[in-house]
């Protein structure tokens, strides 16, 4: 057996020397290729060994043998789609042994074209888009690619087929679509695997006969074949078994045709256009992916619906967030002055107070006006823009403060708590006034509409009530002792008319007293034999810039606050935000499980495509490009299912807003110009995040492997 290997190797051999001597015109030459395939950790199946052969353009070479006696294997290696072997493949100058990835990808796009048994067309594609796709990977314009597909679907007789599907053609006619998108890059080499393979007696012979023309134009035209009928129409016949080849001989019968007798000629593109073949673009690849994705439509449509659920659910507790905080500050704007600046003492307890001394006072003027001096600001704190407030929270800690009204008429008081004791501040207003006249000065007090309750359906305007606040410490002087238990409790009487019930923002809801701070210093120096210090001071600005600035210094103090309802509304605002921020984080965390799913479907769809991405590499497409592509598809995915959810949030939003505004008469809705934009961005971030593992494994796949899937 060694000996006869040896003289069949001697021949080849000596049959190539006579070829070299013969023929300068070899395209292809192969030199001492073996090819190993890892079966476990420490064993190999050969393949291949010591092949030796050249190939010249214009043969028709049929490649003869057994199932597994490596005919395949050579093909892939000739193809580029192997490059694990020891030995040369030269092509075009080129040893494939040498070149790198890119290399290899750029040598199946410009000078090798595949024709598989099983036509390997791409369903989805219509004929003219499956010839012009390797005109799409080298970035060829479209007018361009539509004319030299064109012709050469003509060419193959399909000119009237462009616009079907793989599906609607017969085998035939898929293995004449597959020749001219294996023609449509002008290459060197095509490479047909068992070409007729799938087809009848009569299809399989107008399938040769392009092949042969092909090879008359004056290509190398390579078939791997079973057949003997084949092997006969062809112009040398090789046979290889046991991953050696054992014979090689011309057929002497071959008549080849003039080149003007054949039409290949006439649809091969322009030599210098080869010059102008660039790598396949972003746009390019965007185009390739919508046809993608529309092949898919239903399942790409659920998987948006399902991100823009997300996304819709994530606009509407921005909005809900941003509507809340919004009506708290225009509510709390509306009942203010923006000229008026109010500083309260802070306090170390909860629910208690500190009273300003007149050196605090003036300390904190002077620093006032000092840094609005540093900021050239010409404004100064003076006695005549300055008033005094005492305000404190009465339910609990140091005061506590009710209401006494024989409410019945009977004789016996009835008592309501009081939750607040309030100077009325300057900036109140008639805007303010919900009935009688906005006026305490003169004595009198207000009261907020929660009063209405205890007063029942009688009007509380000009009813005279007492109003008992008791402290638990020596004067109201002291207010910072530890003594929190009430033990020698001191009453302060106040005798005095309501005069007006007024809706003050935030506290409306809650029982509160407003008195004039000189009527209430009056009762409380005939009490106690002491003047009454203040808690809150009112500074009146010249503008609200003036305001701002003030405002902006004392946020840098640790020992002033602002007004209770400024301490109110930034409560509130903080609660909106917290509540805001966890819908948020909720919404978001849909969109995380929105993320995985994307990632499933993509990586299923990977799966499916398998031999979709063999094809593409079989035609020159790069790692990049497979990359580009299915990424491609993510940034398509959240692009639709941001639009999804933008529409899906604008009906969530209306119907909300219906509702809301049925049931409790307003809706905290607030909807920012820039939250589409956010949407879309995060829709966008994380498809495109969640492809990138399914665009990188498709990238990965080895193209042999890839051709198998069935």
């Amino acid at each position: 057996m060694k000996k006869e290997i040896k003289e069949i190797d001697a021949v080849q051999t000596e049959n190539i020397a006579d070829d070299k001597a013969k023929d300068n015109d070899v395209v292809l030459e192969i030199k001492h290729v073996n090819k190993k395939y890892k079966v476990t950790n420490k064993e190999y199946f050969q393949a291949l060994y010591d092949i030796n052969i050249n190939f010249k353009n214009g043969e028709l070479v049929s490649i003869v043998g057994e199932s597994g006696s490596g005919k395949s294997t050579l093909m892939n290696l000739i193809g580029g789609l192997d490059s694990e072997f020891t030995g040369q493949i030269i092509a075009g100058g080129e040893d494939l042994g040498t070149l790198t990835d890119k290399q290899l990808d750029k040598y199946r796009k410009d000078k090798v074209g595949f024709v598989f048994q099983s036509f390997n067309l791409i369903s989805h594609l219509s004929i003219l888009d499956n010839v012009t796709l390797a005109l799409t990977l080298s970035n060829v314009s479209e007018k361009e690619k539509v004319e030299r597909a064109t012709k050469m679907l003509k060419m193959v007789g399909l000119e009237s087929q462009l616009k079907k599907k793989p599906t609607q053609l017969s085998g035939g006619q898929k293995q004449r679509v597959a020749i001219a998108r294996a023609l449509i890059n002008n290459p060197e080499i095509i490479i047909a695997d068992e070409p007729t393979g799938a087809l009848d007696t009569t299809t399989s012979m107008q399938i040769l006969k392009i092949l042969k023309e092909i090879a008359d134009s004056g290509k190398l035209v390579i078939m791997v074949t079973h057949s003997e009928k084949v092997a006969s129409v062809s112009s040398r016949v090789i046979e290889i078994s046991d991953g050696r080849i054992i014979s090689d001989h011309k057929n002497k019968n071959y008549k080849k045709e003039k080149p003007q007798e054949n039409a290949i000629k006439e649809s091969e593109p322009k030599k210098e256009d080869k010059k102008l073949k660039q790598n396949l673009s972003l746009w390019s690849a965007i185009r390739l992916s919508i046809h993608n994705m529309w092949a898919s439509k239903t399942k790409n449509f659920l998987m948006a619906f399902g991100v823009a659920i997300g996304i819709g659910s994530l606009i509407l507790m921005l909005c809900f967030s941003s509507g809340i905080t919004d009506y708290i500050g225009a509510t709390m704007k509306s009942y203010s002055d923006p000229t008026i600046v109010t500083i309260s003492k802070r306090s170390e307890k909860l629910m208690s107070f500190n009273t300003f001394t007149d050196e605090e006072i003036d300390n904190l003027t002077n620093d006032i006006n000092t840094y609005l001096t540093s900021q050239n600001i010409e404004y100064q704190i003076t006695d005549e823009n300055v008033s005094y407030g005492f305000n404190v929270i009465t339910m609990f800690g140091q005061l506590t403060a009710n209401l006494i009204y024989d409410v019945n008429g009977d004789g016996e008081d009835e008592t309501m708590p009081i939750y607040y004791l309030y100077t009325t501040p300057p900036y109140y207003t008639e805007q303010n006034l919900i009935e009688g006249e906005m006026s305490t000065a003169d004595g009198g007090i207000m009261l907020t509409p929660a009063v209405y309750e205890f007063f029942g359906e009688e009007s509380p305007i000009g009813k005279k009530v007492e109003i008992s606040i008791f402290y638990n410490d020596a004067s109201l002087g002291n207010p910072n002792s530890n003594d929190t238990e009430i033990s020698a409790k001191t009453t302060i009487p106040i005798d005095e008319e309501i005069t007006a019930i007024v809706d003050t923002s935030v506290m409306s809801g809650f029982p509160v007293v407003y008195i004039d701070y000189n009527l209430l210093a009056s009762y409380y120096e005939r009490i106690m034999g002491s003047p009454l210090t203040p808690n809150s001071i009112y500074v009146k600005t010249d503008s609200e810039e003036i305001t701002n600035a003030i405002n902006q210094y004392l946020s840098t103090r640790d020992d002033v606050t602002g007004s209770i309802e400024e301490s109110l509304a930034n409560m509130f605002t903080e609660m909106a935000n917290i509540i805001g921020t966890s819908l948020t984080v909720i919404s978001l965390i849909s969109l995380l499980v929105s993320a995985i799913m994307i990632l499933v479907v993509m990586y299923m769809s990977v799966s499916e495509r398998t031999k979709e991405i063999g094809v593409l590499k079989s035609i020159g497409a790069r790692k990049k490009d497979i990359r580009r592509i299915f990424s491609s598809e993510s940034f398509l995915v959240g692009l639709l299912s941001g639009i999804c959810g933008l529409v899906f949030a604008g009906i969530l939003i209306l119907i909300v807003y219906i509702v809301l505004t049925t049931l409790v008469g307003f809706a905290p809705l607030s909807f920012k110009w820039y939250y589409p934009f956010i949407a879309l961005g995060i829709s966008i971030v994380i498809s495109v995040l969640s492809g990138l593992y399914p665009a990188s494994k498709a990238a990965k796949l080895d193209p042999v492997e890839s051709l198998r899937r069935e």
